[in-house]
């Protein structure tokens, strides 16, 4: 999504030629087969380790808790999952900002229409900021017993709340609905003036 906006800013012209159906396919599989093989290594160095203890988890099934439940040494595992963490998220995060930069370079260049194209970015922005900043709170901390509150808002965070604000960030983009928020917010003053 972030190349999306990068094209289509930087590139207004060439949006079609360089946005193909083709290559919006490759990104996707591309996504995925990153996204398995992220999760198979984890998943190969996981199903390295005992469980001999409780076993039940009182949340999602977040990698954390299962290291928490392991009877194992799990110092291996966790950097693992600090590693890819490195790897996949901050690596994303750091495309995306870069992606974001040139954006914004080239926005300031032009003398009208900056507020709609930084609108353009800004739910997307919002929607990578939430999405990452959770995930990557996930993955990179360690796990312990006393973290597992943490770690339990953090994953209802990152599975459900997010999935839920995404609709909402991205509607902000319709006129329309500004223009709802506006009168509602005008109609809340004027009643809050009456009473």
């Amino acid at each position: 999504m972030a190349y999306d906006r990068y094209v289509a800013v930087c590139n207004p012209l060439l949006y079609t030629d360089i946005m193909s159906p083709t290559l919006c396919v490759q990104v996707v599989v591309g996504a995925y087969i990153v996204g398995f093989f992220g999760s198979l290594i984890q998943l190969c160095a996981l199903l390295q380790l005992n469980f001999c203890g409780p076993n039940g988890i009182n949340h999602f099934c977040d990698l954390p808790q299962l290291l928490v439940l392991s009877c194992s040494e799990t110092f291996f595992l966790q950097e693992i999952k600090f590693v890819i963490g490195v790897i996949f998220g901050v690596t994303s995060v750091l495309i995306i900002m870069i992606s974001y930069g040139y954006i914004t370079a080239t926005i300031l260049k032009i003398s009208s229409g900056r507020a709609k194209a930084f609108n353009t970015c800004a739910s997307h922005l919002t929607a990578v900021t939430f999405l990452f900043g959770s995930g990557l709170f996930v993955c990179m901390h360690p796990s312990t017993d006393n973290s597992l509150g943490y770690d339990k808002m953090a994953s209802v965070f990152c599975t459900v709340v997010i999935p839920m604000l995404n609709p909402l960030i991205y509607s902000l983009r319709n006129k329309e609905i500004k223009d709802t928020l506006k009168w509602c917010k005008k109609k809340r003053m004027f009643s809050h003036y009456h009473s």
